[in-house]
């Protein structure tokens, strides 16, 4: 009798114990780990693994602190790389499709690669047609960062730093820069960047990742819905220099309830056929800050797997690009092309040619003087329905 007593409580034992593992929301261990790329042309290269207690991963390259990969879980728990990227890491030090770089000094189009600044004119190269882009043929996406990685109490993060010298790319002022990602136990993606500058100077820091829901090397993202929350963009002439700032109402542009993004990509517009489809700045509604003033600027959603994307930020704009320049050419990281509108990008940042705009109504000011320090903060939050 005994003996079945003592067997009964060990099976009780043994179930309860059973039970209480699969009731943990985590079976996974915290971590950031750096692995060597190898030598490239700017220096000694590394990859940082970014691991939450969910499973859910990020890779960044300090060339160019830019993000290679996102494994994210769909409706059924299954990760999957949601994030674009070279399959060669090598070639992230031309990187000709700025796969989840940093861009800067100045992020977007700077008309005719001209600014003045305190009755100075600044010269900038023109490598976009007639205009500056992502701060000009050597910009942030083309230099080696210093990378330092650390635990939080329930996150991991890498911060990166690098020291743009005065004259860099034809922009003022030495610019000390940190650029810093951290993966919580949210499952949420967290940038920060900060920068202090020795002249007065334009600044406009964002990251260009581009996202596919459905896992890297899906072929298309018309079908993700995107919901932006705002009422009015920034209209561009036929070069993406911005011409006003337009209510989206009525227009293709409205994206305050959720669309396919294929739904109205090949109307008729004007402004859709200078972008070869969507490549604008959304003016983010300030009306939903948080207790951090970050504000919701956009919701992509992937109906197929349930994956959500969710971002918040504190910056007065948001760019919606839909991978209008992708060409099947590029090897991506599973080693599958990437077609026309396989991903698409978000980027938080101002207004383009904001320093051609200085002091008009509705343009936030990209000019950092000495003394201050410039601050963004963008959070991407991964989940799924």
């Amino acid at each position: 009798m005994f003996q079945n007593r003592f067997f009964a409580v060990a099976t009780l034992f043994a179930a309860l114990l059973l039970l209480n593992g699969c009731g943990k929301k985590t079976d996974h261990k915290m971590s950031i780990e750096k692995k060597s790329i190898g030598k490239t042309e700017l220096g000694e290269a590394n990859l940082y693994t970014l691991t939450n207690a969910n499973g859910m991963k990020v890779v960044i390259t300090d060339i160019g602190g830019a993000v290679t990969e996102i494994w994210a879980k769909d409706s059924k728990g299954n990760l999957a790389n949601v994030a674009l990227g070279y399959k060669d890491h090598k070639t992230y030090v031309k990187n000709p499709n700025y796969f989840g770089c940093i861009t800067g000094r100045y992020a977007n189009r700077i008309a005719d690669g001209n600014f003045t600044l305190e009755g100075e004119k600044y010269s900038l190269a023109t490598n976009n047609g007639p205009n500056h882009l992502h701060g000009g043929d050597q910009g942030f996406d083309k230099h080696l960062w210093e990378g330092e990685g650390g635990t939080g109490e329930d996150s991991v993060f890498v911060k990166f730093t690098r020291t743009s010298p005065d004259g860099e790319e034809g922009y003022p002022g030495d610019l000390n820069v940190t650029v810093t990602y951290t993966l919580n136990n949210a499952d949420e993606l967290r940038v920060e960047y900060e920068a202090t500058t020795s002249k007065p100077t334009v600044i406009n820091l964002t990251n260009h990742t581009y996202f596919n829901l459905a896992g890297e090397g899906s072929e298309t993202i018309l079908d993700h819905e995107l919901t932006l929350h705002a009422d009015q963009f920034v209209a561009t002439d036929d070069t993406n220099i911005p011409t006003s700032i337009a209510d989206v109402n009525g227009t293709p542009m409205d994206f305050r309830e959720a669309h396919v993004i294929g739904e109205r990509i090949e109307d008729e517009n004007e402004q859709l056929k200078f972008g070869l489809g969507y490549d604008h700045t959304w003016v983010i509604r300030q009306d939903s800050k948080d207790e951090e003033g970050l504000s919701l600027a956009a919701t992509l959603v992937d109906p197929a797997s349930g994956r959500v994307l969710e971002i918040r930020t504190d910056q007065p704009g948001i760019q919606f690009y839909s991978g209008n320049y992708l060409d099947d050419t590029t090897t991506g990281t599973s080693g599958k092309t990437y077609p026309l509108r396989s991903g698409l990008c978000l980027e938080t940042q101002v207004f383009p040619d904001s320093p051609n705009h200085q002091g008009e109504e509705g343009w936030q000011s990209c000019v950092l003087l000495p003394g201050k320090t410039y601050r963004h903060v963008t959070v991407h939050k991964f989940s799924a329905r």
